[in-house]
């Protein structure tokens, strides 16, 4: 799958797509595809704060339960509600209808210090 070119990316494979103070935030194809079928996911609520690399909620797989790492810090605003009842969207449309929040940022600028797609593709492939 290709890497968007429109997000940031964490090294603990979450992207975020800034627009303007506001981020849409969920995990990579890598992360997903090393995940396996996802059947359960732990998110924030609307209100709650998430601060930059610290987990901010899970996702559980047959495989694994894992963290998933805050890519940017900010206060959650929406939450993927179609996640409740579709969570086959994260393996088939993570950079898309898998998303699992928007957060209203801190500071938008914190994005820099994120990977650009063609870093996060050189992480993934040494990994």
């Amino acid at each position: 799958m290709a890497i968007p070119d429109d997000r940031r990316y964490h090294r603990e494979h979450t992207w975020a797509k800034v627009d303007g103070d506001t981020a849409r935030i969920g995990i990579t194809a890598f992360a997903q595809e090393q995940l396996g079928e996802i059947i359960f996911v732990d998110l924030p609520k609307a209100g709650e704060r998430i601060t930059k690399d610290t987990p901010f909620g899970t996702v559980e797989s047959a495989k694994t339960v894992s963290d998933l790492y805050a890519p940017l810090s900010g206060t959650v605003s929406l939450v993927n509600e179609r996640l409740n009842d579709e969570l086959e969207a994260i393996n088939e449309s993570p950079y898309e209808d898998g998303w699992m929040i928007v957060v209203t940022l801190d500071d938008p600028n914190e994005a820099a210090s994120l990977l650009s797609a063609d870093e996060y593709e050189q992480e993934i492939a040494d990994a």
